[in-house]
């Protein structure tokens, strides 16, 4: 396992990130979307999401995998969807109905929720799926992410989500470094196929 030295790590997610942010420009948004269809198809055939009422969803941006396909599937399925918005160094999820008239411009540039509708994140929707990014991943489904912790310390506190990372193939390596306290997704969905736990 790639357990290395603190700095050495340091310096491995570092090149990673540099290195997706290149495959990333490097595709066309006609290759993203069409990417990101084939990660939507994958999605919308598990049970984790035939059986959830709410989907909590980031907000695509910068060639990231694309969200708005599933929210709006979501919709259609008659669920109810939650996407987050960074309050100092938490975040917090609030209750969309429209991509064109509930978002704006929050930080880093990301497109955040108006703090209108806030999840009830104590009750039932503890159990929702929650769609989470990520720069890289690997086999195991360890996950690097953008270096801000929002997810893991998000995940600390709220325990009963069935996480699920979306990722394109060119993401995902066999080994990425990783901290023994890190927080796996339960699941990584790419364009191909889903890496799950061995046996489930």
């Amino acid at each position: 396992m790639m357990q290395t030295g603190k700095e050495t790590k340091k310096d491995l997610k570092k090149a990673l990130r540099k290195e997706i942010k290149a495959l990333r420009a490097a595709h066309t948004d006609e290759q993203i979307h069409e990417l990101s269809l084939g990660v939507r198809d994958q999605v919308l055939t598990l049970p984790e999401y035939r059986e959830a009422e709410v989907i909590y969803a980031y907000v695509d941006c910068k060639h990231e995998v694309e969200t708005s396909d599933i929210i709006r599937a979501a919709w259609a399925d008659g669920k109810r969807v939650a996407v987050p918005k960074v309050l100092g160094q938490d975040m917090k999820f609030f209750y969309i109905t429209s991509l064109e008239n509930d978002l704006e411009e929050g930080y880093f540039g990301i497109r955040e929720p108006f703090e209108k509708h806030a999840a009830d994140e104590t009750g039932d929707e503890e159990k929702a799926l929650m769609l989470m990014p990520g720069v890289a991943f690997d086999e195991e489904r360890h996950r690097i992410g953008y270096g801000g912790g929002f997810y893991d310390r998000y995940l600390s506190k709220h325990t009963r989500h069935f996480t699920t990372a979306l990722a394109f193939e060119f993401q995902v390596f066999p080994e990425v470094p990783f901290e023994a306290h890190d927080i796996l997704p339960q699941m990584i969905v790419t364009e191909t196929r889903m890496i799950r736990p061995e046996g489930k």
